[in-house]
């Protein structure tokens, strides 16, 4: 997942909004957002190394990792995507995981992991050292860099759910999500001025400047739309892309949570 905008009790209805784009190789194996069997997790598969990109629970926690832009960092240790899924299998409130997880964060490749659970949010990272800081209410942004750092893609991805959220504000429901879709596939490079300097080159910073990343052996391979409510309650979407961008399908499931109720999201 390489960029996300999420708001944090920021919605009379809906305390956490989260839109987000991952960002992978193509020939990396995945499976499309699903229960999975045995667990207590709704998400998609990194079939590759066993976790997760972005998840939820039928309780309404939630869960989501990004790598972290540094072509001189070595991208040794555990796979990221096992940040995810172990949070989201075990039964500790978001601070004492968290907190837990700040004594081992060195052990992984480097990240930035987003935490959510009834009451709190946070935001763990292991570069350049490790780091825990807890969400304020609001909209924030994440990129592959630490978090609210404003890189073009961030901020017009948080305009866009601020704008989302003031025009959805009276509603019980979740509404129409199609304009955060529509923010998600934006393709628009940033300026060359506006541009963060990771090491990478002039022309790979163009390249993924954009929300949604075009490209024949890596790109977007999932924009994901995930709202619960205060009472736990709400919807996971996901929208699947191959090479180039070619749509590749949408999996809508429900969060049922501690009631064990549909919310709908249109």
């Amino acid at each position: 997942m390489c960029v996300i905008a999420l708001a944090w009790n920021a919605h009379p209805r809906w305390r956490l909004v989260l839109a987000g784009n991952r960002d992978e190789f193509h020939a990396r194996p995945s499976a499309a957002l699903a229960r999975w069997a045995d667990t207590n997790i709704i998400a998609g598969r990194d079939l590759e190394a066993g976790g997760s990109w972005l998840g939820v629970t039928a309780q309404g926690r939630c869960s989501v990792v990004t790598n972290v832009r540094n072509p001189r960092d070595a991208q040794t240790g555990l796979s990221r995507g096992l940040l995810v899924t172990d949070y989201l299998t075990h039964s500790d409130d978001a601070a004492m995981h968290a907190a837990r997880l700040q004594s081992v964060a060195a052990d992984y490749r480097p990240f930035n992991l987003l935490i959510f659970d009834a009451d709190r949010a946070f935001h763990i990272g292991n570069r350049p050292r490790p780091a825990l800081h807890a969400l304020s209410d609001g909209i924030h942004g994440l990129s592959n860099a630490e978090l609210d750092t404003p890189w073009p893609k961030t901020r017009r991805l948080c305009v866009r759910m601020r704008e989302w959220i003031d025009a959805d504000r009276g509603m019980t429901d979740a509404g129409d999500v199609t304009a955060l879709f529509t923010a998600l596939a934006d393709e628009e490079i940033a300026a060359d001025a506006d541009l963060p300097d990771t090491g990478i080159g002039l022309e790979r910073e163009r390249w993924l400047s954009s929300a949604f990343i075009r490209g024949e052996s890596y790109g977007t391979r999932a924009s994901t739309i995930v709202a619960i409510g205060h009472d736990g309650r709400g919807a996971i979407v996901e929208r699947r892309f191959g090479p180039n961008g070619r749509f590749d399908g949408e999996t809508r499931l429900p969060i049922e949570g501690r009631r064990h109720h549909d919310a709908v999201l249109s």
